[in-house]
C-alpha cells in the first residue's frame, strides 16, 4: 500500500532522512518509533505530501505520488493537536471533509452516522470541541479522518496529550478500530509501549536511518543493533570474546570472566561480540539450576515497583546484571539485597547485536 524508495530529505545543512526504504502492506498497522529528531515525523510528512523528498520516490497503492499535493493522495492524517474546528459542532467537524468533496447530503449523513456509532460519539454531536475531554476530542479527530475512507491513515503522536490511564484505554480502542476498518494505519510515536501494544510491525529510526524493521517480537527479542536493544525496553549490554563455535552455539567470555553459551548468529564476528540480555529472561533461585549458563551471584540492589521488582545482581568479576522478577506472592521468588543466588539464562535468550 505504501512504499518509500531510497528516500533522503535534507533541510539546509541538516539531513533528516538518509536512504530510507521500506514497504507497508495493505491493512497493516505500522509504527515509526524513535527519539525526537530521528526522522519519523519527516517520513510521515513525505507520505502525506506536506513535504517532498530531496531524493527518492513515494508510492501509494503502487502509484508514484512523490510530487503530488496532499489533496491528491488517498490519505488522511490525525494530528497531535487534533486540529479540530473550534466553531463547528462535532457533527459538522466530522462531516467537513465529505462536504469539501461535494458528496450528496444523504450520503454524508449515512457515512457520518456510521462513524459516530463506531467511535461512540453519539451523545456529543451537538457540542463544540471545547466542551469535550481530551479523549473525546481524539475520537472526533479519528472519526473526521476515517469518514472519508482513505486508503492510508496517518497518526502523528495522537495520544501524547492524554493522561496515562486514558492513553492506555485509547491504545486498545485504536487497535480495535483499525481491525474493524481494515485501513492501513501508520503511527508515529516515541513511546515504546505504544509501539509494542498496537503494531503489526515497527520501524525503529535513529539519526535519519532505519535501524530495524520487524514484528514487535522480532524487535524486542531479536534486536539487530545496540540502539534498538536499549531503546525498546530494558536490557543488559555486555561485551564478550568468542572462545569457540559449534553446534549452533558460541562459547563467550563476558566482561569479568563469566563464560556463557550463546545462540550463534550471522551477526557474530570471529573474535568479539556485543550481547543483549533482557532482565526478565534472567532466572534466579536459591538452589542451583540444571542445564547451561548457570552461575552464582549476589543481589546488590532491590527496587520495588509494585507488580515487579528490579534487581541488580553482581556476578563473577564484579559484572552487574539487571534482573526483573514478577511479584506473584511466592516466597521462593522473594529476593532481597545481600542474598546469594544462582542465576540462569538460556542461550536462545541472549541476542547478538551490532554496535
Amino acid at each position: 500500500m505504501v512504499e518509500l524508495r531510497n528516500i533522503s530529505k535534507v533541510f539546509g545543512s541538516f539531513t533528516a532522512l538518509q536512504e530510507v526504504s521500506f514497504e507497508i502492506a495493505e491493512g497493516e498497522f505500522m509504527t515509526f518509533l524513535g527519539p525526537s529528531g530521528c526522522g519519523k515525523t519527516t517520513c510521515l510528512r513525505l507520505i502525506s505530501g506536506f513535504d517532498t523528498p530531496t531524493t527518492g520516490q513515494v508510492l501509494i497503492g503502487g502509484k508514484d505520488v512523490t510530487f503530488d499535493p496532499p489533496y491528491r493522495r488517498d490519505v488522511n492524517q490525525v494530528f497531535q493537536s487534533y486540529a479540530l474546528f473550534p466553531h463547528l459542532s462535532i457533527y459538522e467537524n466530522i462531516a467537513f471533509g465529505l462536504r469539501m468533496k461535494k458528496i450528496a447530503a444523504a450520503a454524508i449523513k449515512t457515512k457520518v452516522d456510521r462513524v459516530i456509532e463506531m467511535t461512540a460519539l453519539g451523545q456529543f454531536i451537538d457540542r463544540k470541541p471545547s466542551q469535550l475531554s481530551g479523549g473525546q476530542r481524539q475520537r472526533v479527530a479519528l472519526a473526521r479522518a476515517i469518514v472519508c475512507e482513505p486508503k492510508v491513515l496517518l497518526l502523528d503522536e495522537p495520544l501524547s496529550a492524554l493522561d496515562a490511564k486514558l492513553r492506555t484505554q485509547m491504545r486498545i480502542e485504536l487497535k480495535q478500530l483499525q481491525k474493524r476498518l481494515g485501513i492501513t494505519f501508520i503511527f508515529v510515536t516515541h513511546d515504546q509501549e505504544e509501539a509494542l501494544t498496537m503494531s503489526d510491525r515497527v520501524a525503529v529510526l535513529s539519526a535519519g536511518r532505519v535501524e530495524q524493521i520487524g514484528t514487535v517480537n522480532e524487535i524486542y527479542y531479536q534486536p539487530a543493533t545496540r540502539f534498538v536493544a536499549t531503546f525498546i525496553g530494558e536490557t543488559n549490554i555486555v561485551e564478550a570474546t568468542v572462545l569457540s563455535r559449534g553446534n549452533g552455539l558460541l562459547r563467550c567470555r563476558l566482561e569479568g570472566g563469566l563464560e556463557l553459551d550463546v545462540k550463534d548468529s550471522p551477526q557474530a564476528t570471529p573474535d568479539n561480540v556485543l550481547l543483549s540480555l533482557r532482565p526478565e529472561r534472567l532466572r534466579l533461585s536459591r538452589a542451583s539450576f540444571e542445564g547451561r549458563n548457570v552461575f552464582p551471584g549476589r543481589i546488590a540492589v532491590e527496587i520495588f515497583k509494585g507488580a515487579v521488582d528490579d534487581l541488580t545482581v553482581i556476578v563473577q568479576g564484579g559484572l552487574e546484571l539487571g534482573a526483573c522478577l514478577t511479584n506473584d506472592g511466592q516466597q521462593e521468588f522473594d529476593f532481597h539485597e545481600g542474598e546469594e543466588v544462582f542465576c540462569r539464562i538460556q542461550p536462545e535468550d541472549i541476542s547478538i547485536v551490532s554496535a
